[in-house]
């Protein structure tokens, strides 16, 4: 969020990169930085930038709707046009795109979360048929010598029913840790 509100706020001032680095003592390159997510700005300068923008520090962060009020105290005064290489969106960073966290709080990619959900979804699954054949299994002894014996591969028919439950644990469990 602090880049995304750091990009927009720097554009409704009609500030350059350049300036509001020259604004807040620092280099453009820590701003471009900044709007990228590649880095984020220490206290000092996050409380620079809000003075600068005329936002309170959690508006800027992300955490309340950041509108720029023109001519914030710090930045008034910018009347040269941003360059035009500044009119793109910031990228996005390579760790949200692949789901890890990262400092600005951004969520994990949906088809990550998709994944993590199927892998809860398979070890649920797999406990849930394991606890009910073991419950079959205690109030009906002659059910689980039933499976045994109509299994045509030579391994009982209960040790393939719980293999089987394993299997499904070991692949949701693959899908919530994969990275």
């Amino acid at each position: 969020m602090l880049a995304e509100n750091l990009y927009a706020l720097r554009h409704k001032s009609g500030l350059s990169q350049e300036q509001l680095a020259e604004k807040i003592g620092v280099s453009r390159q820590a701003i471009s930085k900044w709007e990228t997510g590649a880095s984020a700005p220490d206290l000092e300068k996050l409380r620079a930038l809000s003075e600068c923008f005329g936002v309170t520090l959690d508006q800027l962060a992300g955490g309340g709707a950041a509108k720029a009020q023109p001519g914030g105290p710090a930045c008034a005064g910018a009347d040269t046009p941003p360059d035009e290489a500044e009119h793109a969106p910031p990228a996005p960073r390579a760790d949200a795109a692949a789901g890890g966290a990262n400092h600005t709080g951004a969520q994990p990619a949906p088809r990550d979360a998709g994944q993590s959900r199927l892998g809860v979804f398979l070890c649920a699954a797999g406990a849930v048929c394991l606890v009910l054949f073991g419950l079959l299994s205690l109030a009906t002894p002659s059910l689980a010598e039933g499976v045994s014996e109509s299994s045509t591969v030579t391994l009982n028919g209960a040790g393939i029913l719980l293999a089987l439950c394993l299997l499904l644990m070991a692949a949701g469990l693959v899908l919530i840790f994969k990275k």
